[in-house]
């Protein structure tokens, strides 16, 4: 084992940073570039305070109680790691749902939200990051419109001043800094969303104009969002893993495993200041659009291809999916044919060495990304991995048969059973309402085929009356339903 062992430097002193959305993908990436910039410049203004807003408590006090340090384990391959120690978040909050007898119904909300809100109003606070995923938006994925009926953002309307969103935390703290005099902090969105700033603008002026016209206001005209792109696989921990880092000395249960590669790209708009990041590789550009859009159609396009059409066939992981060659040629066949022609990108970006780089990336041996893990959420994915670049497509004449076979790919997983009749759970926020249409529609492929076209709130509508586009899909899905995943390849590949 070739191993690099880094220590976290000593504590920053100041909170400069408030994080909405302590999870493995905030400690291994935005945590590991402030890691980096206080080792570098020994800056002590951009600590951070993470706070978790959903159901799990342990985390958050679990970091507390280990003083707020843990580590990075990452693998170049299974033969390289840098176990990276970090320090940087210095203060963790629980503003979610806690169990009472394991039972989530008897909970209570927002045990820290007063310290957040505190935190958030503080004049030090001048950043604040999220990674909330995309249903932590509470938009219409395909609209972009707030989920006003939504319980949880009525729940913020009718009492906003203890919210419970991303959103309404925003809004709340947004208005006490504007009674206070105080300017505003910037707001980095580092979700999966195409142009995710200016969605997570259009979320929180949406609702602050619930509440107050004249706050609503003054968030469009002083508030900062820029976007950014975020890159690097973080899968979800695993026995395996913990046990691995175990031999090597470290038994820590907030520890995370990560690829080698990581990589940050923002829009440059940070009015109150920020870390001199340029210095440890984020890419600070004037327009992040053309790389966001690049990352979101081409690797989050891939991995999406994978979650559906692996489990169903008994292919749990990116690695064991890459694995085949067959997937792997539909990959770089959606790469280079469906997805990279819809990219306008600046000169000089080579997408086929970009395919290339993403398919090596996929076949690290150390990781092992459950393929269920990047399954969640799809309603909410969908629309910006394929369904945006495809209508664009249709739109331009052109065909898109590995996006079909995707959708078609989607919807069969979504009735919650592999092809050897083995339930697992769909997680996704519309799961009803799969679980609805496949009750209704499951012996009729054609009318649960455009059961599932017709939700506009996933499928563009455009996309949806695309008569060639939906027998694409139809025929992929008698595909998969009666040949299984190699004769849909194989259908694919002869079409």
């Amino acid at each position: 084992m070739n191993l690099t062992h880094l220590p976290a430097a000593p504590p920053a002193g100041r909170i400069g940073v408030v994080h909405l959305g302590l999870g493995a993908f905030h400690r291994a990436h935005q945590a590991v570039y402030l890691e980096r910039y206080r080792q570098r410049t020994g800056d002590a203004d951009w600590g951070v305070c993470s706070a978790n807003l959903r159901s799990s408590v342990g985390l958050v006090d679990g970091l507390r109680d280990a003083g707020y340090r843990y580590h990075v384990a990452e693998y170049a391959d299974s033969e390289t790691l840098t176990l990276r120690e970090i320090g940087t978040i210095e203060e963790t909050l629980f503003t979610g749902k806690e169990k009472v007898g394991g039972r989530d119904a008897e909970g209570r909300w927002g045990r820290d939200l007063e310290a957040l809100l505190a935190r958030l109003s503080s004049p030090e606070t001048r950043i604040v990051t999220l990674t909330v995923t995309e249903k932590g938006y509470f938009l219409n994925p395909a609209s972009g419109e707030l989920l006003a009926d939504d319980p949880m953002i009525a729940a913020d309307i009718d009492t906003p001043t203890q919210p419970r969103t991303a959103p309404g935390i925003l809004v709340e703290a947004l208005a006490r800094r504007q009674a206070a005099g105080l300017a505003p902090f910037t707001v980095l969105s580092c979700d999966n969303m195409p142009d995710n700033g200016k969605r997570t603008r259009n979320a929180v002026i949406q609702l602050a104009e619930r509440r107050d016209a004249a706050l609503a206001a003054w968030i469009e005209g002083e508030v900062a969002f820029p976007c950014s792109m975020v890159d690097r696989i973080v899968p979800a921990m695993t026995e395996a893993d913990f046990a691995r880092l175990a031999e090597l000395g470290v038994e820590d249960p907030n520890d995370v495993v990560s690829e080698s590669f990581i990589q940050w790209v923002i829009e440059d708009d940070f009015p109150q200041g920020r870390p001199d990041w340029e210095g440890d590789g984020v890419e600070m550009v004037a327009d992040v659009a053309p790389f966001e859009t690049m990352k979101l159609r081409m690797l989050n396009g891939s991995h999406s291809l994978l979650a559906y059409l692996g489990p169903p066939a008994g292919i749990e992981t990116v690695y064991d999916a890459v694995s085949s060659d067959d997937l792997r040629a539909l990959l770089r066949r959606y790469m280079l044919e469906e997805a990279a022609p819809t990219l306008v990108m600046p000169e000089g970006t080579d997408l086929a060495t970009y395919a290339d780089s993403l398919l090596a990336r996929f076949a690290n041996d150390s990781l092992r990304h459950r393929l269920h893990q990047i399954a969640m959420d799809g309603s909410q994915k969908l629309p910006q991995r394929w369904l945006q670049g495809t209508l664009a497509r249709r739109e331009a004449g052109q065909a898109a048969p590995c996006v079909a076979l995707g959708l078609a790919a989607w919807i069969r997983y979504t009735v919650g059973r592999d092809h050897a009749g083995a339930a697992y759970t769909v997680d996704d926020p519309l799961a009803s309402r799969f679980a609805e249409r496949h009750a209704r529609h499951g012996q009729d492929p054609e009318a649960l085929v455009s059961a599932f076209l017709a939700m506009d709130d996933v499928v563009p509508p455009a996309l949806a009356a695309d008569a060639a586009f939906a027998d694409a899909v139809l025929a992929a899905y008698r595909s998969l339903s009666e040949q299984g995943l190699d004769g849909a390849l194989a259908a694919l590949a002869r079409g």
